[in-house]
């Protein structure tokens, strides 16, 4: 199996590529932080689309519960199924979900954007939360176009799809940074962290991705 076929980056690749995902970071962070707001009292399923080493599992509440879906599972468990979901329908062992994240997922699926989409509208219980987010392309210092990403769009043309299938509760950035990547000084973090709106021109130019927190129609 070769790393990069039709576009698409397969699991040899991630397989090599995710020791940094083993330790929280800044967006998976906030990610968590979103969730557990969204979760204070009851139970609660979540399916985690694209999980890496499933390390949002340990930033969210005990009352929810973790179910992953990623190309490259590196320790087999119950609650986690590998498939590439650009060749196959995402679905976990027929169950609905209340929380359904897919952080840094859709920079990835090109022309399956809006199958994809349609396939996690079914998998969302009707009263439940669909968080995702994308990259803002439209940055000061844009990110190499290498062939890791295979879905270079606008904000807005993301934005677009996912009204076709979902009602948008709230958009807003990650962060904001100078340099195209999330923040890693303490401060800038919490700061950050604080910001769940847009800034007008500044989040244009300034965002590094941006959170949708969506219901579905």
């Amino acid at each position: 199996m070769t790393t990069i076929e039709k576009g698409f980056l397969k699991r040899d690749y991630w397989i090599n590529n995710t020791d940094f995902y083993k330790v929280p970071y800044f967006r998976l962070e906030k990610c968590a932080k979103i969730i557990n707001a969204l979760t204070p009292t009851g139970e609660y399923d979540l399916l985690d689309i694209g999980c890496g080493p499933a390390t949002l599992s340990k930033l969210i509440g005990k009352n929810v519960h973790y179910y992953g879906i990623d190309i490259a599972i590196h320790v087999p468990a119950d609650n986690l199924i590998e498939i590439d979901v650009s060749k196959h329908e995402i679905n976990f062992k027929g169950m609905q979900f209340d929380i359904i994240v897919a952080t840094g997922l859709f920079e990835y699926l090109g022309e399956f954007q809006r199958q994809k989409l349609s396939e996690i509208q079914k998998l969302l219980k009707a009263n439940g939360r669909f968080i995702t987010t994308y990259t803002n392309f439209n940055h000061i210092h844009p990110p190499l176009q290498e062939p890791t990403y295979n879905n270079v769009i606008t904000i807005k043309e993301f934005r677009n799809d996912l009204d076709l299938f979902f009602s948008v509760e709230k958009s807003f950035p990650s962060s904001h940074n100078w340099i195209r990547r999330e923040p890693q000084r303490n401060w800038v973090k919490k700061l950050n962290m604080l910001i769940n709106f847009k800034i007008p021109y500044l989040s244009r130019r300034l965002a590094n991705n941006y959170f949708f927190i969506c219901t579905p129609k």
